[in-house]
């Protein structure tokens, strides 16, 4: 082990030492242009505004300030969406196929009275009038129709995930610069992935609700055409961030690119893509709540639904199941990381 002696001067030289500026007139100049820039953005983006309604909002809220926008605003919401929605009726008029001896599970017929304003024809004058209606209560029914709509989110999401995988491997291996057979691939494959990356899941949902129709179907292929550019993106970088040494050794003894790529940098590439793949699985679990609002299927349309209606304790108990599922799926994904990688 070779060690350089640190330079020591002669004795009786003046030693003479200093410390460079860490920071010029031309960084000052370049901070004080982005300052000008995010300032000017901020305002066009109403930043300044909001950060006088947050500030009256947490004045209100500590006692400082008589009202504020933000607080009454929440306050109205947060009052709606409790207690969240669990059961659900229906009237039994609206229900002609209804066996009345074979009702669904924990359901039961409730006689209400219900009182509404009417015009008379005779009078012509609004009057009240009171009438018997007969309801079909179930004590669970919201939560079921919310569970499968979940359901249906989780297979929009999966199926989403599998065909951007499919996809993604062969842009993938024409994307990588060190697997690709010519520059005119590599960059059809670059600009391929582009193209997917750019577009969002919610434009794509728009146009392909047009072409299948509502339904689950725009989303699957919404979610899988734009996360098929996310991750050609990550499967070609880390091929070409691979060790090189394994590659060389199999090239040696006569192995061709494929074998080279499956044994040579599979090995190598596999913990990250898995965990691409999981992080891809977890968005698309979230993304297809927001497609759902545009037709293609899954919760979001009930969400879509239901919001319109201003069913804010509905909308509760659908935050709530969404929440739910995301939270298992990030503990699904940790504990399957911890095992395969």
């Amino acid at each position: 082990m070779n060690l350089t002696p640190i330079p020591v001067p002669a004795a009786g030289m003046p030693e003479h030492w200093q410390l460079d500026v860490p920071y010029t007139a031309r960084h000052i100049f370049l901070a004080l242009v982005f300052l000008s820039v995010i300032l000017w953005t901020g305002h066009r983006t109403e930043m300044d505004r909001m950060v006088a309604m947050s500030a009256q909002a947490v004045g209100k809220l500590v006692g400082l300030a008589d009202d504020s926008q933000v607080v009454r605003g929440l306050s109205r919401v947060a009052q709606a969406m409790w207690p969240p929605a669990i059961g659900d009726k229906e009237e039994v008029a609206r229900l002609p196929d209804l066996n009345r001896n074979n009702l669904p599970p924990f359901a039961r017929i409730e006689v209400q009275t219900r009182t509404e304003q009417r015009l008379s024809p005779q009078t012509l004058e609004m009057e009240v009038q009171t009438e018997q209606v007969e309801y079909l209560v179930k004590p669970l029914g919201y939560v079921w129709t919310v569970t499968v709509k979940m359901v249906e989110t989780i297979e929009i999401a999966i199926w989403g995930t599998l065909i951007s995988v499919l996809l993604s491997i062969p842009l993938a291996y024409f994307a990588a610069r060190n697997y690709t057979p010519n520059r005119w691939t590599y960059t059809a494959a670059r600009g391929g992935i582009s193209l997917l990356r750019s577009a969002p899941e919610l434009i794509v949902a728009l146009f392909l609700v047009l072409a299948y129709g509502f339904g689950p179907i725009a989303g699957v292929l919404a979610l899988g055409l734009h996360a098929a550019g996310f991750l050609g993106k990550f499967y070609a970088e880390d091929v070409e961030n691979a060790d090189k040494k394994p590659q060389e050794a199999l090239e040696a003894i006569g192995a061709g690119k494929l074998k080279t790529l499956w044994y040579g940098v599979l090995p190598q590439v596999m913990p990250q893509y898995i965990a691409y793949t999981l992080y891809i699985l977890d968005r698309n679990v979230r993304m297809a709540t927001v497609i759902g609002l545009v037709g293609a299927g899954g919760i979001g349309q009930e969400l879509k639904g239901r919001f319109d209606m201003f069913q804010y304790d509905h909308v509760a108990t659908i935050l709530i199941a969404i929440f739910i599922v995301v939270f298992l799926l990030d503990q699904f994904s940790a504990r399957l990381r911890a095992k395969l990688i």
